[in-house]
């Protein structure tokens, strides 16, 4: 009985510990975009913008999206999104 009760506190233990990574990663999303929004607002542009910019450039959206992950940590969705945002901000008005 105690082998299965030392089983069961563990496994509780690690779901309780990947709950709180997913609550933190998606705190840390949140926190990312409104940082983003806020340096937008501001005109102030973010150092992996430079790379992600040479890529958007260059017309290869999928390495400016990899390069935003490799230097943000966003998810796949995140970056895309983040992606996009950067990219209508060089596509000429009119």
């Amino acid at each position: 009985m105690l082998v299965i009760a030392t089983i069961g506190s563990i496994a509780a233990a690690t779901g309780a510990w990947f709950q709180e990574k997913r609550s933190s990663a998606a705190q840390l999303g949140a926190l990312q975009r409104k940082l983003d929004l806020v340096m937008d607002h501001l005109g102030i542009a973010a150092p992996v913008e430079s790379e992600v910019v040479r890529h958007l450039e260059s017309g290869r959206t999928v390495q400016a999206v990899r390069a935003y992950r490799k230097q943000t940590g966003t998810s796949l969705v995140e970056a895309k999104q983040a992606v996009d945002r950067i990219a209508s901000g060089l596509q000429p008005n009119g």
